[in-house]
């Protein structure tokens, strides 16, 4: 069995994470493949004193993976999701992060866990993307061209707001008054949607959010729509350039830039546990019931 390992940054409790994961998967005969860069970052760190088979693209990660462990928040499993892509390798997201709805997996439950991956005792979350087009075309987004989170458009130099004329499959919705827009995923409604208002969407729902960010206009809400919609933003201003962000990934182009935005062929794949269910975690995180008077 093959299992790829990937991770940012060095945080106060990765090194503990790391131990326990190399421990245990080498202790059940697991090939492990670390991320180069993350390899290189525990080995300078001391905390690997051996050496390891890595991967540093897409291309590296071959498809006989049995699954990636994400190790970090959710920031990281989105940067794992850039190395799968169209690959279909679940991800195991361990939490080293704070609040973390995707990255689920807790310290103390990891040797737990991990036992049920090697017995395949779990569940595949199916998670859609989106993805984007733009005329004119960007070279930023001529690769990485999809998000498992959302997709933003935003003012960039400017305190003044932006117009976001928003088409749902050609026909004209609305235009937004806004700091900018937000088309979110199902997975993404946990995130920069939920902060703005936008509501929480469980993972299986063949649907995405469009939420606009401190809209001007009171009565401009967050919009549910399927997944089959093709998005159409056109954006104007004062300024000369806009931003457009896929997850983490942020370019600037010409406000004369038009956006198209649909959902991926493809879908990334979540590990889900029994213990740590989506429900359970919005449960925890969100702190709902959290009032003693429940």
């Amino acid at each position: 069995m093959k299992i790829a390992v990937f991770g940012q940054y060095y945080q106060n409790n990765t090194a503990e994470i790391v131990a326990k994961v190399v421990d245990f998967l080498s202790a059940n005969n697991v090939s492990i493949y670390f991320e180069a860069a993350f390899l290189k970052i525990i080995q300078e760190k001391n905390i690997v004193d051996k050496s390891f088979p890595s991967y540093s693209n897409y291309e590296e990660l071959t498809t006989d993976f049995e699954a990636l462990i994400s190790i970090g928040g959710d920031g990281t499993i989105l940067k794992a999701a850039t190395f799968i892509r169209d690959k279909n390798i679940p991800i195991i997201g361990i939490n080293a992060g704070r609040l973390g709805f995707l990255a689920t997996v807790q310290f103390e439950n990891i040797e737990t866990l991990l036992q049920k991956v090697l017995a395949k005792e779990y569940c595949i979350s199916k998670r859609s993307l989106l993805s984007i087009t733009t005329t004119p075309e960007y070279e930023n987004f001529s690769v990485l061209d999809f998000a498992l989170n959302e997709v933003t458009v935003a003012r960039k130099d400017t305190t003044s707001m932006i117009t976001v004329e928003t088409f749902l499959d050609g026909e004209y919705l609305t235009s937004y008054w806004a700091d900018g827009l937000i088309v979110s995923t199902p997975t993404g409604s946990t995130g920069y949607s939920l902060s703005c208002g936008g509501p929480v969407l469980t993972p299986d729902v063949n649907s995405f959010v469009i939420t606009p960010m401190a809209p001007h206009n009171l009565n401009a809400r967050p919009l549910v729509i399927t997944d089959d919609t093709e998005i159409e933003l056109r954006v104007s201003g004062r300024e000369e350039q806009f931003l457009i962000s896929l997850d983490s990934r942020i370019a600037a182009v010409s406000k004369d830039t038009i956006v198209k935005i649909k959902k991926t062929p493809f879908t990334i794949s979540i590990v889900e546990f029994k213990e740590e269910s989506f429900l359970n975690t919005i449960r925890k995180k969100l702190l709902w019931g959290a009032d003693k008077r429940n």
